[in-house]
């Protein structure tokens, strides 16, 4: 009998299970053993992970003001949530910030229970996430421009320019679309440029702006937000590449509960009418960058190239950075006078350049050798570590030149304390440094990079080889 009962055991484990239990693949490329998350584990946990596009015009925070599109729904939804608390538990917000295309991933891994984008996501086939009942629908995405740039009367003439776009930009998907057409009619495609990925697209907004960029493509009601508080970006509604799209939350498809509850609470959803209030008072208050390769910007720059390249070699520096750099602090003019003591083309101050052995910043060359002296230091003394990659490494070292280099590792420290990354500033280390001390060291290492990134598109030009070209642009 025992004979015959172990026979009949070997048997059922050889047949197959049965259909409605049958995988696709192994269990890891859907579901996380353990790791379900829907409404009700959520609950008990009193925390709902919000994963956000760590784009400002997502999600963010400056000094108690919000900023982000995302923030008054995100909070709207828990209040939501715990007004229907059965039990009376509450749940808290954990707000997670990632580039947008690591959100989809991220939500699928189980890092998160919800994303929140913002903008235009989609979902790519195989993964196991299902968006909700979109916000807004029929969303437009239009190519914005600078006043003042060439109006374009329909997509046709555009056959050939290009578009700069963030990471992430549901443009790219949109334009293949519109190139077909193009085809059809024997015109040249419309073509993307990608943008380093420390920008966001409100700063390709402010890049545009400052005529830095010629155009972009991004949701209308985006670029209309935006346009408040640059007043110079012009919106070109007529110029639609695709309407199809919408704006939505997305979970995993094994939280169906928590997606039916997100849509019961889309129904009932109405923003403020003051949502965007805080928004504008802070983006009113805040330093524009410009363009940096304006014909008398190009002259001062030749003027002074030599003695930046020179120090720039000597410390291990690209010298568009240390020209980024002048033209934020000084716009590259030598005999600038600033608060604090601080002089020159660097605007270094007495006790800084004392601090790296150089004495006197009056004469040109003393200042950028104090200045380059000084960066070098703080990077070699702070920020050496191999965890940081050399575009955060320049980020860091920039808002210790601005800030000093103790407060900087505070915000890192800070950082990591919350779960963000330490070893990252742009949408990390940088996003405590809003809530805590505002957008002005934000602001900076921001306006630098962004020169940096306009010099280093021309470099071309810029580099001794091409200085005739600079001279006669």
């Amino acid at each position: 009998m025992t004979r015959l009962l172990l026979i009949l055991l070997c048997l059922f484990a050889w047949l197959p299970p049965p259909s409605s239990a049958s995988l696709i693949g192994p269990p890891e490329t859907w579901q996380r053993p353990g790791s379900e998350r829907d409404l009700a584990q959520i609950r008990r946990s009193g925390e709902l992970r919000v994963l956000v596009n760590q784009s400002r015009n997502s999600s963010g925070e400056v000094k108690g003001q919000s900023i982000g599109v995302e923030y008054h729904r995100l909070r709207a939804f828990a209040q939501y949530l715990n007004r229907n608390a059965r039990d009376g538990r509450s749940v808290e917000l954990k707000i997670i910030p990632k580039a947008k295309d690591q959100l989809l991933g991220a939500l699928q891994r189980g890092e998160g229970d919800l994303v929140a984008p913002g903008e235009l996501l989609n979902a790519r086939r195989g993964q196991n996430v299902v968006a909700t009942e979109p916000f807004r629908s029929n969303v437009p995405l239009v190519v914005v421009s600078r006043q003042g740039n060439r109006r374009y009367q329909n997509l046709e003439q555009l056959a050939g320019r290009s578009l700069l776009l963030p990471a992430g930009s549901a443009v790219g998907e949109a334009l293949r679309g519109v190139n077909q057409k193009l085809a059809q009619r024997k015109l040249e495609p419309m073509a993307i440029e990608w943008v380093d990925s420390s920008l966001a697209v409100e700063d390709v907004l402010e890049m545009v702006q400052a005529g830095i960029f010629p155009r972009t493509a991004v949701e209308q009601p985006i670029a209309e937000r935006w346009a408040k508080v640059m007043p110079r970006l012009r919106v070109d509604r007529h110029l639609v590449l695709s309407s199809e799209g919408g704006m939505s939350w997305f979970v995993r498809r094994d939280a169906p509960m928590l997606r039916a509850s997100i849509d019961r609470f889309r129904k009932t959803y109405h923003a403020p009418d003051n949502q965007d209030a805080d928004f504008q008072r802070v983006y009113r208050r805040l330093y524009r960058v410009h363009t940096p390769l304006g014909r008398q910007e190009l002259r001062r720059l030749e003027k002074v190239r030599p003695v930046l390249q020179k120090h720039a070699e000597q410390s291990g520096f690209d010298w568009l950075l240390l020209a980024a750099l002048a033209f934020k602090e000084s716009t590259l003019n030598p005999a600038a006078r600033g608060a604090g003591g601080a002089t020159g083309l660097m605007q270094i101050t007495p006790a800084a350049a004392r601090s790296v052995g150089v004495g006197n910043v009056q004469a040109l060359d003393s200042n950028v050798l104090a200045g380059t002296k000084y960066l070098a230091m703080i990077r070699r003394n702070y920020f050496s570590s191999a965890q940081i990659n050399e575009r955060e490494r320049m980020a860091f070292t920039l808002a210790a030149y601005n800030l000093g280099p103790e407060r900087v590792q505070g915000l890192r420290a800070e950082a990591r304390r919350r779960g963000l990354n330490g070893n990252q500033w742009f949408f990390q280390v940088e996003r405590v440094a809003m809530e805590q001390l505002g957008m002005g060291v934000v602001s900076y290492v921001g306006a630098v990079n962004k020169y940096y990134l306009a010099y280093d598109r021309e470099r071309d030009w810029l580099e001794p080889r091409g200085r005739q070209a600079v001279s006669t642009r």
